[in-house]
């Protein structure tokens, strides 16, 4: 297993259409052009860097898959690296760190994927036509998955699976706070922790988003920006919650924390990214996260999802060309579910 964390994310985009990998020969499905369009930006910026490029199909590696990309996610993390790409950044950077798509191409040491696959995953350079992977950053899109959903669940669905499972280790019977939760992260976090028997208190900040929270399972559902957060808490847990997984912070997160369990049994997570981080505190395990990408995690992920039968939810879907608005649309906030890019 590989781990892919999102700091990881900024150094490894600047290389997805390097030149620099070794020519092998790949198996191929239909002719794939030279040329494809992405977007991509020249420097760091706001949504605006985000321009249509020209450029150079990639070519897979020995490990790697070629991917004619259907649909890609457009996160926070997103943004953070089109603000700040770094200073080995190689321009023009594409940005995208999951999507879904087609396989085209694969390199000779591929096993277990095949041209015409229909895979999703991580890794980066997904806002374009065609993108390379490693095999073990992607999976086969789960069973009654479409490729539009698939495009958003990769980070989003590793994310919420291993802070319920990896970080928390959260038990069936047990409460869980989902502070946040109707983002990509939050919604899934709901539905596979009761997929694992937890009993789940989700927060929202309006009225659409505590009835989404209803509909994907939640037991119960508190406005965590005017609601009684410490009452809702009680009602769930007289004792005290077990574990909250944080996926906003400030003082709503810092109250849902306060309705911790204070015996030394009670966890926090909250996820790489997140600001601000919420303040320590004694007598509870807390732990700040990133997801981690492999064979096994995908593995882990899928049987979830096909167990779970989530639904994923897609606030707004943008074509390739307007990918700065989506951008503009990722910042305006107060969205619920993931937003995502229409490719091919």
């Amino acid at each position: 297993m590989r781990t892919t964390r999102l700091l990881a994310v900024a150094a490894t985009l600047g290389f997805a259409l390097g030149s620099g990998a070794t020519p092998v020969r790949v198996a191929v499905a239909t002719e794939v052009p030279d040329t494809m369009l992405a977007a991509a930006i020249d420097r760091g910026g706001g949504p605006e860097a985000l321009s249509m490029h020209r450029l150079p199909v990639p070519k897979p590696g020995a490990d790697e898959v070629l991917i004619a990309v259907r649909a890609a996610g457009v996160g926070a993390w997103d943004a953070g690296i089109r603000q700040h790409p770094g200073e080995r950044a190689r321009f023009p950077l594409v940005l995208g760190s999951d999507g879904a798509g087609v396989v085209v191409a694969i390199g000779p040491g591929i096993h277990g994927f095949k041209v015409g696959d229909e895979v999703y995953g991580t890794g980066g350079a997904f806002y374009a036509e065609y993108v390379r992977a490693r095999a073990e950053d992607i999976a086969h899109i789960p069973r009654g998955v479409g490729l539009t959903e698939a495009g958003i669940l990769a980070i989003s669905g590793l994310s919420a699976l291993q802070g319920i499972d990896d970080i928390l280790q959260m038990r069936a019977g047990e409460t869980l706070i989902i502070h946040g939760a109707t983002g990509g992260v939050g919604t899934l976090a709901v539905q596979f922790a009761k997929l694992r028997g937890l009993r789940v208190l989700a927060t929202a900040t309006s009225d659409d988003g505590l009835a989404l929270l209803r509909r994907v399972g939640a037991d119960a559902v508190v406005n965590g920006k005017t609601g009684d957060i410490a009452a809702a808490a009680k009602r769930l847990a007289p004792h005290g919650v077990d574990a909250v997984l944080g996926l906003a912070g400030g003082d709503a997160l810092e109250r849902c924390i306060d309705a911790v369990r204070q015996d030394g049994q009670g966890r926090v997570a909250y996820l790489y990214g997140m600001e601000p981080l919420p303040k320590p505190r004694f007598a509870m395990r807390m732990t700040l996260y990133s997801f981690v990408s492999g064979v096994s995690a995908f593995e882990r992920l899928n049987k979830a999802v096909v167990a779970a039968k989530p639904i994923v939810p897609i606030a707004a879907e943008y074509s390739l060309a307007q990918a700065a608005q989506a951008h503009k649309r990722l910042e305006a906030g107060h969205f619920l579910g993931k937003i995502v890019l229409r490719v091919h």
